[in-house]
């Protein structure tokens, strides 16, 4: 139990890496989603060059970039800093796309619908369409969010105090060198599998009501 309770040290930080990147990407997943359906095709070429840069980088890479890389003038970024920005901007390229889905989803009669009645391009996507699209989108949100919580132990590559951080430290430190691992495997176990319950009640009831 010694190497459980070593483990367990890192739960709150992998949370709080999980939990502000996740909040980053969904705020920065909404302007990129709109961009990806702008009338301008050099906007819409532009989103798409973002997004896929953001993707097609390995996670690791963007930790190293802002860790040992970002230097300018007063901006220097510790562990935990660069783990949330790297993951955040990571998290916003997958659910802006996540975002267009459940943007095209939505009926386009319903645009001409709120046109015809005088409504403001702007208020229909604040009133009819924005609430849709978050109903549509919350299974596959997350869906990604328990995967960003077991790809968040990347950070502790970079010094971030994680699970894997700590079950690191603990086997370096012990002969029991798989143990810590074994039990860092329960902890991440242990916080999916509720998530991913949840999950899929949600996308039950919301594919009901959706249906409706």
């Amino acid at each position: 139990m010694d190497h459980l309770v070593v483990v367990a040290q890192g739960v709150q930080m992998t949370l709080l890496v999980t939990v502000y990147s996740f909040v980053i990407g969904a705020v920065g997943g909404v302007p990129l989603a709109m961009a990806r359906r702008s009338r301008f095709g050099v906007v819409r070429f532009l989103a798409r060059a973002v997004i896929e840069v953001l993707r097609g980088v390995p996670p690791l890479v963007w930790l190293f970039i802002l860790y040992f890389g970002v230097s300018i003038g007063a901006i220097k970024f510790d562990s935990f800093t660069a783990a949330v920005v790297g993951f955040g901007l990571i998290s916003s390229a997958y659910m802006a796309e996540i975002y267009r889905g459940g943007l095209s989803a939505i009926s386009d009669g319903q645009w001409e619908a709120s046109d015809a009645l005088g409504m403001s391009r702007s208020a229909t996507l604040a009133s009819v369409i924005g609430p849709q699209v978050i109903r549509v989108s919350i299974p596959a949100a997350a869906t990604f969010g328990i995967g960003l919580l077991k790809d968040s132990s990347v950070a502790s590559v970079i010094g971030v105090q994680d699970i894997v951080f700590f079950a690191y430290q603990d086997a370096s430190q012990t002969a029991q060198g798989i143990v810590p691992f074994l039990y860092a495997a329960g902890l991440y176990i242990a916080m999916t599998i509720p998530c991913a319950w949840v999950t899929r009640r949600l996308d039950s009831t919301l594919r009901k009501r959706v249906a409706r």
